[in-house]
């Protein structure tokens, strides 16, 4: 069942109709919601190598991501250790912390692979597999670099209430994301 962001933005709360509506310029969609999960895709053009879009999305997730979304309010509190075991993580006061997600597979360059439930899913038993998958985009040169920077996240389990109003909400929260991070690939600031 293939449902566009802005139907499912319509039918939910204003904060996601914003949300979704400040990324319009990227290809953002809830693919698929069920009963024991859901599919999002994200799809953006970086002016940058793939090794650049990639470097982009690991080292400076503190100055892209809306700090809004972080348990701490500061985004450089955050940092992605892109290997194996690594962890895409926020440090909290007092020694604290929170870890967003896991790192299972990197190739950089080309594909960072993390798994876990993001925000409030964390307190639901789910799990989640979110895959980056970078290439070079059609008519990139060496002049001219660009790369399409693809996303799919995908959640499962089990969540009281059902997935109805998390998936067009965990898809707008994550379009804002990405749309910051085209931003500040392509212009050095993230809004």
């Amino acid at each position: 069942m293939k449902t566009s962001i802005t139907r499912i933005a319509a039918a939910s709360t204003p904060l996601v109709l914003l949300l979704a509506l400040a990324a319009a310029d990227t290809a953002a969609e809830v693919i698929n919601v069920g009963p024991s999960g859901f599919l999002l895709k994200h799809e953006i053009i970086v002016n940058l190598t793939p090794e650049q879009a990639y470097k982009t999305l690991v080292s400076d997730v503190g100055s892209w991501w809306n700090p809004a979304h972080t348990y701490s309010g500061n985004a450089k509190n955050l940092s992605i250790d892109a290997r194996p075991g690594g962890c895409f993580c926020e440090q909290l006061p007092n020694g604290g912390g929170v870890q967003h997600l896991a790192v299972v597979y990197a190739m950089p360059g080309k594909v960072l692979r993390m798994t876990g439930a993001l925000g409030p899913m964390q307190g639901s038993g789910l799990a989640g597999s979110m895959t980056w998958q970078i290439t070079p985009a059609a008519g990139s040169t060496a002049d001219k670099p660009a790369s399409k920077m693809e996303m799919s996240y995908s959640v499962g389990g089990y969540m009281q209430g059902g997935f109805d109003k998390m998936a067009p909400a965990a898809n707008g929260m994550l379009a804002e994301q990405i749309g910051r991070l085209k931003n500040f690939a392509n212009t050095g600031k993230p809004d």
